[in-house]
């Protein structure tokens, strides 16, 4: 495997699992590439959100420990830890009634205590983060109204206006359409590009490779493969991950891997 970059989060030998029995990481050492735009695929349930849970403090590790900054999270405050990390997981819920800018103005909290409440810093970034979403037209909508593309749009721009120099999206174009998709992959890269790093869960290998600067591959509760898309993405690596075989070409829009599989029934 590649080394990976300097990193102000990093995983060792996790091991983490659900409930009594089930373990879904095994000796997990990771390290999160400061500054770039990292895409973790592999399989279904092979562990690439609970990987991402578990760097945020989501969930407890069975083994090992997350260090942020050095520290081990778990010592960490919460809000301390949510002003340097944000995290946009699967599914999210939100309270009944809530209008569209005031779940946006809740990823403010972690920057709120007795002494510093509501400033002009907090509306400044709850407007960009609104804009920078293409939600900002949707503000004074109930959020339980919006479709399921559109609430996903307000939970990125949530994460947003939380203005943490490391953001973990898990999966953020679930729901959206392709130009959706586009715009909020656009946007991760204008993030980064602008000196944050991120952190996706994908499944569209065409998009991961398209995006990332540096990838993790996954399979069974295990790293498999990371570094660049160029560096490590070749079609015995997909066979190998995916049991898919396929050709990997560049692709004709960006020079990236692009993955053509082989087994095509014919109709």
């Amino acid at each position: 495997m590649t080394p990976a970059p300097p990193s102000r989060l990093t995983g060792e030998n996790l091991q983490v699992g659900y409930g009594t029995q089930q373990v879904v990481l095994h000796d997990i050492e990771v390290a999160i590439p400061e500054g770039e735009l990292t895409v973790i695929v592999g399989p279904n349930a092979c562990g690439k959100s609970t990987l991402l849970k578990a760097l945020a403090r989501m969930l407890p590790t069975r083994a090992g420990r997350v260090l942020l900054d050095g520290q081990p999270i778990e010592q960490l405050a919460p809000k301390a830890v949510a002003r340097k990390l944000g995290l946009l997981p699967q599914s999210p819920s939100a309270p009944d009634g809530i209008t569209v800018s005031d779940l946006v103005a809740r990823g403010r909290y972690p920057h709120q205590n007795l002494l510093r409440q509501w400033s002009s810093g907090d509306e400044r970034a709850v407007v960009e983060a609104l804009i920078a979403a293409n939600v900002a037209d949707l503000a004074d909508r109930n959020v339980d109204e919006l479709s399921g593309g559109q609430r996903q749009r307000v939970w990125v721009a949530m994460a947003l206006a939380q203005e943490t120099p490391l953001l973990l999206l898990d999966e953020p174009t679930t729901y959206l359409d392709i130009a959706h998709q586009i715009e909020v992959l656009n946007l991760t890269r204008r993030l980064h590009r602008a000196g944050r790093t991120v952190v996706l869960v994908l499944h569209d290998l065409h998009l991961a490779f398209r995006y990332a600067t540096y990838l993790i591959v996954m399979k069974q509760g295990r790293i498999v493969a990371r570094g660049t898309p160029e560096e490590i993405v070749t079609a015995e690596l997909i066979e190998q991950v995916y049991d898919l075989a396929c050709q990997v070409v560049p692709d004709p829009v960006t020079g990236r891997p692009l993955v053509l599989p082989l087994d095509i029934a014919e109709v």
